[in-house]
């Protein structure tokens, strides 16, 4: 933390996991951050959590998939309830920006109920599939964060690991539940899901130095074409203990792809600032580094002297992003017209004489 808050120019949301064997990690955690001091304006902590239900019913540690739940949830809703309850979880969630789903995405899921039950049913050994997990952590958190912006507290977003590996399911999952994704590297074999991401601006944490390592080569990783596309990606590091050789792991990042893609300075600059909007700190943060209007599209929302990031480029991403919706809109309402819904005497006379119209 304080190479960070020395550097000036690198902010981090750092993960840490909880593993959900009891309602006591929270604490645990908590008070470890809190005693510690493990706190600095330049870091923001997500929240990971290991799809390992399997393993703690093996265990068990939990009966069936509704512990799981309560065991991670549970806590929040109390501490949101009456802060008093879990005090030093009420002052770190304030520094927690949202939740991530991570395990290995490779695994074959099995299909063990023709209709999924409710999560106190499931009480196999079998984990759970992705969309089941994605979405009972969707549920809750929807919930939860209904009633903490009620209550005055910060709210928190989901982003999953998803379309690292296995099936290409898992992104139409997080495509409905989540804020971001982190890899997404299999949107390339599925354009329609890739076209939704686009419209949409879904935020894609790529690490393709974890990539090469694991899953894809370099070469093959298909950031650039993401990133000339217009999806909003962005560079990010994934367990750099393991991946990078140096201790800065993120400049690593981007002086690689910069290479390997020739990336332009403004190219770079513009993963930077999708960096930026895509992360959990605060507007006045945001601010600081993008611009007092950084939230409006296009070069409206664009100040060249913080983001080195040419109008003319932003202002061409928005337009051709605004053109894509209007046409999706415009045949939408053409498809749904009365007229092409319901055949006229006129019409159908025509086609009979074989004048088509």
């Amino acid at each position: 933390m304080t190479d960070l808050e020395q550097s000036k120019y690198q902010n981090c949301e750092w993960r840490i996991s909880i593993y959900r064997r009891s309602q006591s990690e929270w604490d645990k955690l908590a008070k470890w951050v809190v005693h510690n001091k493990l706190y600095s304006h330049n870091v923001r902590w997500m929240i990971q959590i290991p799809r390992l239900y399997d393993v703690y019913k093996q265990n068990g540690s939990v009966r069936n998939f509704e512990d799981v739940l309560r065991n991670v949830f549970q806590p929040l809703f109390e501490v949101t309830k009456d802060p008093a309850s879990h005090p030093e979880l009420h002052v770190f969630l304030k520094r927690v920006i949202g939740f991530d789903s991570v395990d290995d995405e490779s695994k074959a899921e099995r299909r063990i109920y023709k209709k999924f039950p409710y999560p106190r049913v499931w009480d196999t050994e079998h984990s759970p599939p992705y969309s089941y997990w994605l979405y009972y952590m969707f549920a809750n958190m929807a919930s939860l964060n209904y009633w903490r912006q009620a209550r005055g507290f910060n709210t928190f977003v989901l982003r999953p690991h998803s379309g690292e590996a296995g099936d290409t399911d898992h992104l139409t999952s997080a495509f409905l539940t989540s804020q971001c994704i982190s890899h997404g590297i299999l949107l390339r074999k599925v354009p329609a899901l890739q076209y939704l991401y686009y419209l949409r601006q879904i935020g894609v944490a790529m690490s393709p130095l974890s990539n090469n390592a694991l899953f894809l080569a370099y070469e093959r990783n298909p950031l650039k074409a993401f990133f000339e596309t217009g999806l909003n990606v962005r560079l990010s590091t994934d367990d750099p203990l393991q991946f990078h050789f140096t201790k800065e792991p993120l400049l690593e990042e981007y002086s690689v792809a910069a290479h390997i893609y020739k990336l332009s300075q403004s190219s770079l600059a513009e993963l930077a600032r999708n960096s930026v909007l895509q992360s959990g700190f605060e507007m006045e943060i945001k601010r600081h580094w993008l611009g007092q209007q950084w939230y409006l599209p296009g070069a409206a929302g664009n100040d060249i002297n913080k983001t080195n990031v040419p109008n003319i480029r932003l202002e061409y991403r928005h337009q051709t992003l605004s053109e894509e919706l209007e046409m999706i809109r415009t045949n939408q309402d053409s498809a749904m017209a009365p007229s092409t819904l319901v055949p006229t005497a006129e019409n159908v006379a025509a086609v009979a004489m074989g004048k088509s119209r």
